[in-house]
């Protein structure tokens, strides 16, 4: 090698080694800067002119860490955001509303369930049964939260009725609870509806754990507010019945809030001289009572039935309609009706009437 050339070779290497002492500089200026980051420069071994560094940065676990610690507060403030609109528009709703947005959330929380109200109506097969039934399941229609207990008198069930019932939208069941044969060869004034009313408790006492009973003839008028007021009952409460007995009225007697007795055309020495119409029991109270029923007693079914709920006493009673004043049902008694004619089939065999005579006794 001349002269020159070794010159010129250690000029080349003498810069090349700068560079690489400057390069070096810089990575340790990185590693100081990022504090955990390990530089490692790797070099092709063919020579100076072709010495081409690699870094390669590995990140210690605390870094990853770090990483996934921002991930979740980016998914925070994300949510956060969400939140924070949910509840500008409350505000705003709030005060379109005129009120806080403290009573706008109380006003839309939705209302715990309410307890059903089981309604035992006993029927027979009458010119007046349909007309009966139809007024009264207008009534219901409107009442949220009923279970409607239809029971007849003989078995099957009366197709009509069943039909009756189907066209509804009320929760229903249709039973029959027939008189034992005792009872109905016996000679005399017949204790009607009792063994369909048993029937319900039967019924109530199979399928129900909590609610309110309550026993609705079909022969009244019935105001809807009637069952919100039988709706809390805790043991048995009572209110008036219109157009019960000469009295006009069968009503438990309230003076300064407190019960002092019953007003009714006949006591008979009853201890509970009311209507049937005129008290509903919880039925939480009635399954503690595994007895309890109807008697046949002709008179004496409301007393006797009550008095069956003991231990309790008319003192006891949870007096509803606005401290029994007002008269939420009536026992209207629709006008008997004698028996339709019979009909000429040979005149009217191919007419509607053939179909209107099924409806109408």
């Amino acid at each position: 090698m001349t002269p020159e050339c070794a010159q010129t070779s250690l000029c080349r290497y003498t810069r090349g080694a700068a560079c690489d002492k400057e390069a070096g500089s810089r990575a340790g200026a990185a590693r100081v800067a990022v504090g955990s980051a390990v530089a490692v420069a790797a070099m092709d071994a063919t020579g100076p002119h072709s010495q081409q560094p690699r870094v390669v940065l590995r990140l210690p676990p605390c870094w990853l860490l770090t990483a996934a610690l921002l991930s979740l507060l980016l998914l925070l403030a994300y949510y956060c955001s969400g939140w924070s609109g949910e509840a500008l528009q409350v505000q705003e709703l709030a005060r379109q509303m005129g009120c806080s947005p403290a009573t706008l959330a109380a006003t839309t929380t939705p209302p715990p369930p309410q307890r059903t109200v089981y309604v035992i109506t006993p029927t027979y097969r009458r010119p007046e049964q349909l007309a009966e039934l139809t007024r009264l399941a207008q009534t219901l229609m409107h009442v949220p939260a009923l279970h409607w207990l239809v029971v007849e008198e003989e078995a099957p069930t009366t197709a009509l009725v069943s039909e009756l019932l189907a066209s509804t939208d009320i929760p229903y069941d249709h039973l029959v609870g027939p008189m034992p044969e005792e009872y109905k060869n016996k000679p005399g004034t017949k204790a009607r509806g009792v063994s369909q009313r048993n029937r319900g408790l039967q019924w109530i006492r199979a399928n129900a754990t909590t609610g309110v009973l309550y026993f609705g003839d079909d022969d009244n008028a019935y105001n809807i507010r009637l069952f919100e007021e039988m709706r809390s009952t805790e043991r048995v409460a009572m209110w008036p019945v219109g157009l019960v007995t000469d009295y006009g009225i069968s009503t438990p007697v309230v003076a300064d809030g407190k019960f002092k007795g019953f007003y009714d055309g006949w006591i008979g020495g009853r201890k509970f001289p009311v209507d049937m119409a005129g008290f509903a029991v919880s039925v939480e109270f009635l399954l503690q009572r595994p007895n309890a029923s109807m008697p046949y007693k002709v008179g004496f079914e409301e007393d006797r039935f009550l008095k069956s709920l003991a231990p309790f006493e008319p003192h006891e009673i949870e007096l509803k309609a606005n401290n029994c004043t007002k008269v939420l049902v009536w026992h209207t008694q629709t006008k008997k009706n004698k028996p339709s004619a019979a009909l000429d089939m040979k005149k009217y065999n191919n007419t509607n009437l053939v179909l209107l005579k099924k409806i109408i006794v």
